[in-house]
């Protein structure tokens, strides 16, 4: 007989025939007062119960609210609030009472669990993988929260609360859509069935103030004479290519630079959302539009470039350069419009380049490749290349000029190159050095009476 059906028989008071008798088995007593793990609710899940009832709580009265003004909204929201936590018997505290109220009131009023992540300036952007998953970038890094959606349904009513605005749509026909928040921050969204994991929410946040010069300088992007370099570039009226990848502070320094343009001049800037903040007085803004419900009425970039010619522009300034508007930003330079700006991705001075050249393909103009870098020699006098570093700090790290055409390649001649030393603290060390290259554009600063210190480039004297 088994050892196991032994000790079943002790357990029953039974004798084991043969042998002997076992010593009796008591199993002990369960625990007093102790209920089964699963009936333990954790302050997660209790939380989590109470945000779930006031919700559907909230969207019945949802319509009541519209109309109401703010003070009212959270009068009304904070009677639900105790209703749902009475009837419920949920024991929270006042801090988490008050918390419920702000998320409710939020949802009614705002973005809801988005609306304290985009009142915080250090956060620069926000990223909503389905509705359990949140991250926000701060300081360059990349970091997961705790703040988190109920459902699909919730995030998708937030979607709704922020382009339904601004005329757009989402739904399976289509199912991703760009959008501009009211403080300016772009937000691009997409949902079930191109994404697999709920739906997803990007928000690129816009600075409440404009940074400057000095800001960027603070933060390490390049140095005063860097600076005092590039503004003496665009008031030589240099055609400038600003260089990065997703995230590395194109942007950012391209509305830094276009505020070196001189005040009296015509400037036409042209974007997608429209982020660039220019200070000057004479600045028309042109926004492109997708197409409607219908699918008809799309105005894009290049079509605003073409009309941007015929508004006398001083200076053309694109956001960025995605496609064929390419070609026309470079006819554009090569015309008259001297001094304008645009971004464009690249990993690297010499691959913007390339990418111009694959843009302007991506017109649809049969031209030659020679006849298309001969258009890049001409037009283009610098790319800065900009990236965000180990550390997560944004630098430019190359200062590349453009020069002629010699063969088939267009060259290019590095005038600064950023240089590391290592890291200390956590930040890395190091700086942008001349390469001691004299920059060909030296006499269209000399013609425009701007004369920069030679040791500047690394050498001594004229």
């Amino acid at each position: 007989m088994s050892l196991l059906r032994r000790v079943e028989m002790a357990q029953q008071g039974a004798a084991t025939p043969g042998a002997e008798a076992l010593v009796s088995v008591t199993p002990p007593p369960p625990p007093s007062r102790m209920p089964p793990p699963q009936a333990v609710a954790t302050r997660d899940e209790l939380l989590m119960a109470a945000r779930h009832r006031l919700q559907a709580e909230v969207v019945r009265a949802f319509d009541s609210l519209l109309d109401a003004t703010p003070d009212d909204v959270r009068a009304k929201v904070s009677g639900i609030v105790d209703r749902v936590v009475t009837e419920g018997g949920f024991a929270v505290t006042r801090p988490e009472r008050e918390r419920l109220l702000d998320e409710m009131v939020h949802d009614v009023t705002g973005f809801g669990p988005l609306e304290p992540l985009l009142k915080d300036e250090t956060i620069t952007e926000v990223m909503v993988n389905g509705p359990s998953h949140v991250y926000i970038e701060r300081n360059g890094k990349i970091q997961r929260i705790d703040n988190v959606f109920l459902n699909d349904e919730h995030v998708l009513r937030i979607i709704d609360r922020i382009i339904a605005p601004l005329g757009r749509r989402i739904d399976e026909s289509s199912p991703r859509v760009d959008a501009r928040l009211p403080d300016g921050s772009r937000v691009n969204a997409i949902i079930e069935p191109l994404s697999l994991v709920g739906p997803v929410i990007t928000v690129r946040k816009f600075s409440a103030k404009p940074y400057t010069v000095e800001d960027l300088i603070r933060f390490g992007t390049a140095t005063p004479e860097m600076f005092a370099f590039l503004r003496a570039c665009i008031e030589a009226r240099l055609n400038m290519f600003v260089s990065g990848g997703t995230g590395s502070g194109k942007t950012t320094t391209l509305n830094v630079l276009s505020s070196f343009i001189p005040n009296d001049e015509r400037i036409v800037t042209i974007e997608d959302a429209a982020e660039l903040r220019l200070q000057q007085v004479h600045v028309l803004t042109l926004e492109s539009r997708p197409p409607n419900i219908e699918g008809t009425g799309a105005v894009a970039i290049r079509d605003l470039l073409r009309n941007s010619l015929r508004m006398r522009p001083d200076r053309i300034v694109v956001g960025e350069c995605r496609g064929g508007e390419a070609l026309d930003m470079l006819q554009a330079m090569n015309t008259g419009h001297e001094g304008s700006m645009t971004t464009v991705h690249a990993n690297s001075p010499r691959d913007a380049i390339s990418r111009i050249e694959t843009m302007v393909l991506m017109a649809g103009a049969e031209l030659p490749l020679r006849a298309i870098r001969e258009q890049i020699a001409s037009a283009v006098d610098l790319v800065v290349y900009i990236e965000r570093i180990q550390d997560g700090s944004r630098r430019i790290t190359q200062v590349s000029e453009v020069g002629n055409l010699q063969g088939d390649v267009v060259t290019m001649s590095d005038i600064f190159v950023f240089e590391s030393e290592g890291m200390q603290d956590g930040k890395v060390v190091g700086s942008l050095r001349p390469t001691g290259v004299r920059p060909a554009f030296g006499t269209k600063l000399m013609e425009r009476g701007i004369e920069l210190p030679a040791h500047w480039f690394g050498y001594a004297g004229r």
